[in-house]
């Protein structure tokens, strides 16, 4: 019988083995063999592997120090391949020389450099190189620097030698931008628009007046955007028509060519798809409309206006599409408004993500929509801008999540925590207060009862500060609950001690109170916060000049008084930032009532507006216009009013509550508490009414740092109610505002103008912490 074939047995796979592995350079031998096996993974002995053999190549690549590499074999029997790597080194640096720079060091020049010596020659960093010394030269005002650069190379040793050869020219400064072609826009407008400037007095700080390629580069694309806002779609302003003159070695001439073309303005507007909202309805809400300038940027923002418009009512899916017809019989651009409607949504719940510190609660009470409303677009954006204002998080995000519920939507909000607390340390000194040493612990995210996340995430305002000075220490406990009841209403609180003699030389003032208080938004941007105070209040070491206005009509010494007040405060906050403001203002009003049912040992009452407006005048450095007014009124009644001695002391209010102007905050052209009522001997007195106007130019020198101009004028009376200007005393001054170590700090310089006989002490300089708004 016949049987079955036999099969052979198949022989198992034998890779191949790595049998020596050598380096072979191509040319000079400028690298050390060591540096190439130390980037090699492919060793003798072991298995062939290609993709290794890949990786290597590409690892060597990597160093920068070689033109070309490949990987040679050699086949062997018994499954052995020897491998030959040859690589081509790149030619070392040996030497960076410059040469013609007479005006800058080398040394400075190489920081701007990154071709090194023993580095490997790259030209095209030397290239690179080249264009940042000329950079370097034109921020220092050589715009007619001319660079070049040769290596040379030696074949034998494998090292170059790089040499940038400049030719420096002279230093010059922008005289003057013209332009040329421009019959509807005035050259003040467009030279507004640039970046590029002329010199002026203040150049040698913010460096402007020197021509810089990349930012007039920039320049011209600004002006061309500015064009076309204002409708003049065609603009043509080419860069190689722009002509450069020098009237003098030192002196630059700008003359920039402008093709403005024709203005184009809007033609019919119609709208199609809109079965929710009438066409009219729509009309209302856009900004443009027939006849007026075409601007694309208001294009835009109309179709936002609409999308938030039907957002707000949740139709949230709902999207407009601009779409520009040019209308050859008129010569406008008609605009048709495609609108996509969609279906309307409500909010099904609500999905916090991210908080890790803060309890969901206190986001959630920051929002304006909530689960079972209509998703309102706008609302959610509002929600947005109130997280970011609490400052909790270092990023929020609110979106619309999908759901399987039809016409109901989930709000998704993310947060990343921010940091919230901090501990500071410190020393400071300033002309009021001079030397001072603090410490400090805030926590604007705090949780008095949540000791397991270290007191945070509830939402609360803690405050703790202890400063001891030269002329003035302090203690402060504060606390704010700013949902009291989970209401929109905060409640807060304030321990304090205050030691200080640097409203005057004459007494030391000691001040031990506290105060309780409620604060709560009332209509619009109002909000109003009632309080109550009480505090104690002791005068030490007083000079014997100044016993008589601390004594009762009886002849007693009145040393020491207790305050118990009730105030209210209405304020408006409208500013862009606190700090550098320059646009929007400040409205407060204040009414303090003190005694009669409150108790203390004092009667008397205190009016006191302050308000302060900023102007931007220009949008170039944020030049702006600040105007400050303040006015205040105190008055005693009952038995304050009967310890009062006769004659300038009619009145009978405490004589540290009486008001004075000078200092870094009022009148800066005068010593603190200088202005103001005096008795026969030059001894201030105090005064039951004044009013002040300060007037302030600023504008950005190098933001943050700003420079300053202000007028200050001020008047203080004897008498309450008594507003007669006719005691004014004014000044003129100059100054700084800048950060150090994080706050605000303002240089200024105060030049009296109309003073009296006893504060004609000259010229001030003062520099405080804070602001004076």
């Amino acid at each position: 019988m016949g049987g079955s074939p036999s099969l052979g047995t198949r022989q198992p796979y034998q890779p191949y083995k790595v049998g020596t592995v050598t380096v072979r350079f191509v040319g000079t031998a400028n690298v050390n063999e060591q540096i190439v096996r130390a980037n090699m993974q492919v060793k003798p002995g072991g298995e062939l592997d290609d993709t290794m053999i890949d990786r290597d190549i590409r690892s060597l690549y990597r160093t920068g120090l070689f033109e070309f590499i490949e990987v040679k074999r050699e086949v062997l029997p018994n499954r052995v391949v020897n491998l030959v790597v040859e690589v081509t080194p790149k030619y070392r640096v040996q030497d960076v020389v410059f040469s013609g720079n007479e005006k800058i060091k080398s040394s400075r020049l190489e920081k701007e450099t990154k071709t090194r010596q023993n580095q490997a020659l790259d030209e095209r960093q030397v290239k690179e190189d080249a264009e940042k010394i000329r950079e370097f030269y034109q921020k220092k005002g050589y715009n007619r620097v001319y660079i070049n650069y040769e290596i040379e190379r030696d074949r034998a040793t494998g090292y170059g030698t790089v040499f940038f050869k400049i030719r420096e020219g002279n230093k010059v400064k922008i005289s003057e931008i013209a332009f040329v072609g421009n019959n509807n826009v005035k050259s003040k407008k467009l030279r507004g628009v640039m970046e590029t400037r002329r010199r002026w007095m203040f150049s040698w700080l913010t460096g402007s007046g020197r021509f810089k390629d990349e930012m007039f580069e920039d320049d011209l694309d600004k002006l061309r955007d500015y064009y076309r806002e204002e409708g003049f779609l065609d603009v043509e302003i080419p860069a190689d028509k722009v002509t450069y003159e020098y009237p003098t070695d030192n002196k630059l001439v700008l003359t920039v060519q402008v093709n403005e073309g024709r203005q184009y303005r809007i033609g019919q507007i119609t709208f199609t798809g809109n079965k929710l909202y009438p066409t009219p309805l729509l009309m209302l809400i856009i900004s443009q409309h027939s006849g007026m300038v075409f601007r694309p940027s208001k294009l835009d923002e109309d179709v936002s206006t609409m999308e938030d418009f039907y957002g707000k009512d949740g139709y949230l899916d709902a999207r407009v599409r601009p779409i520009r017809k040019p209308n050859i019989a008129t010569g406008n651009i008609d605009i048709e408004y495609e609108v996509t409607e969609s279906d309307q949504y409500y909010v099904e719940s609500i999905q916090i993500e991210g908080n890790t510190k803060t309890k969901s609660i206190v986001i959630i009470r920051e929002l304006t929509l909530g689960p079972g409303e209509v998703f309102d677009m706008v609302s959610m954006k509002r929600s947005k801008m109130r997280l970011d204002n609490t400052r909790f998080f270092e990023d929020t995000n609110l979106t619309p999540e999908s759901t399987n519920i039809p016409g109901r939507r989930n709000l998704k909000i993310t947060v990343t925590e921010g940091r919230t607390g901090n501990l500071q340390f410190g020393a400071g000194f300033s002309s009021l207060e001079k030397a001072v040493v603090f410490a400090e612990l805030t926590q604007s995210n705090f949780d008095l009862f949540n000791r397991k996340s270290f007191f945070q995430g509830g939402g609360q305002k803690f405050r703790i500060r202890l400063q001891v000075g030269s002329n003035s220490s302090e203690a402060i406990l504060s606390f704010e609950e700013p949902w009291f009841l989970q209401k929109e209403l905060a409640l807060g609180f304030s321990i304090y001690r205050t030691s200080s003699n640097y409203d005057n030389s004459y007494y030391d003032e000691v001040r031990t109170g506290g105060q309780v208080y409620l604060r709560k938004r009332l209509f619009e941007l109002f909000e109003g916060t009632l309080s109550y105070t009480y505090e104690n209040v002791q005068y030490e070491d007083i000079e014997s000049a100044y016993i008589g206005y601390f004594q009762n009509a009886d002849g007693t010494l009145r040393d020491r008084y207790q305050t118990s007040t009730v105030s209210f405060q209405l304020l408006r906050d409208t500013r862009d930032r606190i700090i550098n403001t320059t646009d929007g203002g400040r409205i407060e009003l204040n009414y303090s009532h003190t005694g009669g049912p409150l108790g203390g040992s004092e009667d008397y009452y205190r009016v006191e507006f302050r308000g302060s407006q900023f102007f931007p005048i220009f949008r170039a450095q944020a030049q702006t216009i600040a105007i400050i007014a303040r006015a205040g009124v105190i008055e005693s009644y009952g038995r304050t009013r009967d310890k009062a001695l006769p004659g300038y002391r009619d009145g009978g209010v405490p004589y540290s509550e009486k008001y004075t102007l000078g200092g870094p905050y009022t009148l800066r052209g005068f010593e603190n508490r200088d202005v103001g009522p005096k008795d026969q001997y030059g001894n201030i007195m105090g005064g039951n009414t004044y009013g002040m106007l300060s007037l302030e130019y600023s504008l950005d020198i190098v933001s943050p740092v700003r420079f300053a101009v202000f007028y200050d004028a001020g008047f203080v009376n004897e008498r309450s109610y008594d507003f007669s200007p006719a005691t004014y005393n004014d000044n003129f001054g100059f100054g700084l505002r800048l950060f150090v170590a994080g706050a605000p700090l303002s240089l200024d310089f105060g030049i009296p103008l109309t003073k009296d006989k006893f504060n004609s002490k000259g010229n001030q300089f003062n520099f405080s912490f804070g602001t004076r708004f």
